[in-house]
């Protein structure tokens, strides 16, 4: 009988119907967001150069947004390479007191999808609880998904992530996310993480993957956690392995998956056929930064993290605010969450209790439900094609691209697009991950005529100055061996479904190489 999970279920439900209750109340939460961050802050180098004390102080002001003109008019808009170059680098250092009181001991290395190199973002004290308290909040929205079984409480936990060994530099440590958090892991938790300290902390994807499919059989999960892409190859590995029908020959329990960073529609297709049943899929934003956004209810969007360490900022995705690279430019219009507009495309900035401040952290969203704080991601600001106008997203390409595998009853899991010069004028280049036989010429046309129907500046551009479309089919396995020659491999990295400069001339050299064939 599972008593604790019985137990477990209960106060889960308890506390998820009295969230229920609790109105959301998004201006008053961040109001008070930024008023203990900036007080916190004040007498940093950062809150002292840019006045954080006044921020604080206006907040007790008659005008209801005195604080937030304030801040906007004493504090900078910071992308990762400027707040590294002038601060952040400094506090990785050893400095005291850089944009956050004390010693940063953490910083989370980020690879990422626009930079080639890896990012080091700080992570303190005051994250790492604050992101324990949004991932018990997370369990406890499970109160909202009917009929799941008392004792899949019980059941263990896979997360499938970067390796959690961190490295010791000098004052600090740096690593994967995964490993910073596992150090304050609660002790009770330990009983359901998956894979174990031991397999967790491999560098060696393949050997990590190795483990763990050896190790399966002895193991009862109910939920997953990673990037769909690693997820479906592990769970492949598995059935090959012990030669059976589907995943949950091996675990039966298997209830829920938890994944972030992607959209899932390109995977499900195939992910669903190595299930034995159906399972919940529950949508997560946690970054290197913090953790955002969880999906609180089944047919909700992911709901931004108002009262725990995060003040956000949005600024509309237009030209008046970004230049054609996706870079952010000097005093872009911003909204606080009381003042967006819902199915308008925003990119996000935070500041945090990790001691960023008015940063961009690349994303693009938008509001499905405001009243609720709900969002969807639909892409980053550099993955994003505009050569001349067509403003093409990447939920656009989603959208196209899961239109297309439906049509033709083709799986394309990864995909990537280009620009290019088509003399005088230009085109775009798809890079498609199909092994199923497929005219790539049939499929382009496809995939074009859906985006004409899902951007109206693509069809306006497609009569003028883009010119043409052009598709290639690619093996699945291309996508994921060139992530492994830029040491990108599993754990939370994806491929860039976008391309430009230098990763575009790297992709198309790597195929030249190593898929000639796909150059015919």
């Amino acid at each position: 009988m599972a008593v604790l999970g019985n137990f477990l279920k209960g106060s889960v439900k308890i506390t998820s119907t009295l969230q229920k209750i609790r109105q959301p109340k998004p201006f008053k939460w961040q109001k008070k967001v930024l008023r203990k961050l900036a007080n916190k802050a004040k007498n940093t180098q950062f809150g002292k150069k840019y006045n954080l004390a006044d921020v604080y102080t206006s907040h007790f002001l008659d005008g209801r947004k005195d604080f937030y003109e304030a801040f906007k008019t004493l504090v900078p808009v910071y992308d990762y390479n400027k707040i590294y170059e002038e601060w952040w680098h400094r506090a990785r250092q050893g400095e005291v007191d850089v944009t956050w009181p004390g010693i940063v001991r953490n910083f989370a290395l980020s690879s990422g999808t626009s930079e080639a190199a890896s990012k080091a973002i700080p992570v303190t004290k005051e994250m790492i609880r604050a992101i324990q308290r949004t991932s018990i909040n997370q369990i406890i929205s499970l109160g909202n998904y009917k009929n799941l079984p008392a004792d899949l409480y019980e059941k263990g936990y896979l997360m499938l992530g970067g390796s959690t060994l961190l490295n010791e530099v000098g004052h600090h440590y740096e690593g994967d996310l995964s490993g910073i958090t596992q150090k304050t892991m609660p002790a009770w938790f330990h009983r359901f993480y998956k894979p174990g300290q031991e397999i967790a902390q491999e560098k060696d994807w393949s050997k990590k993957l190795e483990d763990i499919t050896i190790s399966a059989k002895d193991w009862d999960i109910g939920f997953l956690a990673g990037v769909p892409a690693w997820i479906q190859l592990l769970m492949q590995k598995i059935i090959d392995h012990y030669g059976v029908t589907n995943i949950h020959d091996i675990w039966p329990n298997l209830t829920a998956f938890a994944w972030g960073g992607v959209s899932i529609e390109p995977y499900r297709k195939e992910f669903e056929k190595l299930l034995g049943h159906p399972i919940i899929y529950i949508e997560t934003y946690l970054a290197s930064e913090g953790f955002l956004a969880y999906q609180v209810r089944p047919e909700g969007g992911l709901q931004l993290v108002l009262n725990n360490g995060i003040f956000f900022e949005f600024v509309p995705f237009t030209e008046e605010n970004f230049d054609e690279n996706g870079n952010i430019l000097a005093n872009p219009q911003t909204f606080m969450v009381d003042e967006v507009e819902p199915y308008k495309e925003y990119a996000l900035l935070i500041s945090t209790c990790a001691g960023a401040w008015r940063y961009l952290i690349g994303d693009t969203i938008r509001f499905t439900n405001v009243a609720r704080a709900e969002i969807q991601i639909t892409g980053r600001t550099k993955h994003f094609l505009s050569l001349c106008g067509e403003h093409l997203s990447v939920d656009n390409m989603n959208k196209a691209i899961e239109a297309a595998a439906s049509h033709f009853g083709i799986s394309i899991p990864e995909y990537t697009v280009v620009g290019i010069k088509h003399p005088p004028l230009f085109a775009h280049q798809w890079y498609l991950g199909c092994d199923q036989d497929c005219d790539p010429k049939v499929l382009g046309k496809f995939i074009d005529e859906k985006l004409k129907e899902f951007n109206d500046d693509y069809a306006t551009e497609r009569a003028h100055a883009l010119k043409n479309v052009f598709c290639r089919l690619v093996p699945d396995e291309a996508f994921y061996l060139w992530l492994k020659s830029k040491g990108k491999e599993g754990g939370q990295t994806k491929f860039p479904r976008v391309l430009k400069g230098e990763q575009q001339q790297d992709f198309e050299n790597f195929l030249k190489i190593h898929f000639p064939d796909v150059n015919q």
